[in-house]
């Protein structure tokens, strides 16, 4: 079905096209009870968290320094093993098989391209303050690899820091890109002996906020543009050829997935990990429909999952996005009953903020192989990287929540595409639901950023809590490598 404009039905001031996509691996929501698609008839049990009648912001506090907060990388051959072991620490995986997902790294030698891009974004936050403001230092710690996390945390404290502001480089909810964050940092504070000494906030999950969406966008209007230039210099191409959308990102198991967000909601898909990538694709079509709507003829779209690792009899969300391009009629793989062939392929890294391993792998180098093959002209899109928008963003996001004497009617608004919430305010929560993304076992570990009623001050939840939560045994979503550690 072709994406047109204006198809579909409006819910809560968003555009909901018709060709919704459900979580496949869980058609009919049974664990999270969301509908399993949107249409006329579930359209009025569908609210999704903005629901939730609470705040969604902090009150701006005198926050004295960003940590830019990534997964981090090796640097070099040697580091790729050491690396690998930090990543699945608790695991018991043996370094033979380490060294077998260690070959992606081997194959560009022994570097994750995430620290340099890491460092290129560093470097523009740092401009885009110190021009724009707020004036506050900013700085950078990795999950895995160097500069630690605790390193960094007590570094800072050395050096008079006592309200930091935490920026993690993942877009959406989930455990590995919100939660074990939050843990990293509780881990830190406890491990350090800085409770009720520090104060540590972070960020809310930006997947929202409109530079995230307008990245994606200019890149999605270059890549089909591509595509059909590519097509029209074919003689076997066709006039109006048939073209894929493919939004990819992380697969996560589905236990993870429905674990993701606060509880108690229905959420499209199924989670809100699911939900919240439909919602920016929608976003990101949207620009495409209003600024080039000529490009979209023809087009349909689906999301996506890639990089999925763990024994084959654990669910996960799916398609993969190797098994999506397979099952698409192509010219090397024509329909049975004469269905035209999708002909060209644009996959946009949907759940990605800059272009590392798992992108530069799993996409450049395995689905593109794949759509070679099928006989499909494919293109991949570009994350938002340093792209202006994306920074610009970023840099409000922290100004949204640094105290630097404005009065509380001057601060900007929130920013956020999507509609606002229950009590009026837009965007993601600033401090989390005590069981947002909590884990269904593991052992109890320390978190900041969680919202208790009346909690006020660095001695309190939303500075370094010891709360009881329960940490996976086994968890992907980002190992910076394809397949990582799978059987």
């Amino acid at each position: 079905m072709s994406h047109q404009p204006n198809n579909g039905v409006t819910l809560n001031g968003t555009l909901l096209p018709d060709d919704v996509v459900p979580n496949r691996t869980d058609p009919a929501n049974t664990a999270s009870n969301g509908p399993a698609v949107l249409n006329e008839q579930t359209l009025g049990d569908y609210r999704s968290e903005r629901s939730i009648t609470r705040e969604r912001a902090e009150e701006a506090r005198p926050y004295d320094l960003v940590i830019l907060s990534s997964f981090g990388g090796p640097e070099g051959q040697e580091d790729v093993i050491p690396f690998l072991r930090n990543v699945t620490a608790g695991r018991g995986i043996p370094d033979e098989r380490l060294e077998e997902v260690a070959t992606h790294y081997r194959a560009n030698g022994g570097i994750s391209p995430i620290n340099e891009q890491n460092r290129a974004l560093l470097a523009a936050l740092q401009q885009a303050l110190a021009e724009r403001g707020p004036r506050i230092p900013i700085t950078w710690a990795t999950r895995n690899w160097k500069p630690y996390v605790k390193d960094v945390l007590a570094e800072a404290y050395e050096n008079g820091h006592r309200n930091v502001l935490v920026l993690a480089t993942s877009a959406y909810p989930g455990y590995s890109s919100c939660r074990q964050y939050r843990e990293d940092y509780g881990m830190a504070i406890e491990q350090l002996g800085l409770e009720g000494r520090v104060h540590v906030g972070k960020i809310r999950q930006f997947f929202d906020v409109p530079g995230f969406s307008r990245a994606f966008a200019d890149g999605l209007k270059n890549g089909l543009a591509t595509v059909r230039e590519q097509l029209a210099a074919r003689d076997s191409g066709s006039l109006n050829p048939r073209l894929r959308i493919m939004f990819c990102t992380h697969s996560v198991p589905t236990s993870a997935a429905n674990e993701a967000g606060p509880r108690g909601v229905n959420y499209e898909g199924g989670s809100a990990y699911v939900e919240k990538h439909l919602q920016v694709a929608r976003a990101v079509l949207s620009l495409v429909r209003d600024e080039a709507p000529q490009l979209l003829q023809n087009v349909e779209w689906e999301l996506v999952y890639q990089s999925r690792s763990g024994p084959p009899s654990m669910p996960w969300l799916e398609p993969d996005v190797n098994d999506a391009l397979e099952a698409l009629p192509t010219p090397a793989n024509p329909a049975e009953d004469g269905e035209a062939p999708v002909e060209g392929v644009v996959l946009v890294p949907l759940g990605f903020v800059s272009d590392h391993m798992e992108v530069k792998w799993d996409l450049d180098t395995e689905a593109l192989d794949t759509c070679e093959r099928l006989g499909v002209v494919a293109v991949r899109t570009p994350t938002p990287g340093t792209h202006p928008a994306y920074v610009e963003s970023l840099r409000r996001l922290i100004e949204e929540r640094v105290e630097n004497g404005v009065s509380a009617d001057l601060r900007p608004e929130r920013e956020s595409v999507l509609a606002p919430s229950a009590s009026g305010q837009y965007g993601w929560f600033d401090e989390c639901e005590p069981g947002c993304c909590k884990p269904g076992r593991g052992a109890p570990k320390p978190v900041i950023a969680e919202y208790a009623a009346g909690a006020t001050g660095a001695e309190d939840s939303a500075s370094a809590t010891s709360a009881s939560e329960n940490a996976p045994a086994s968890r992907s979503g980002g190992c910076g490598s394809g397949g990582c550690c799978s059987p």
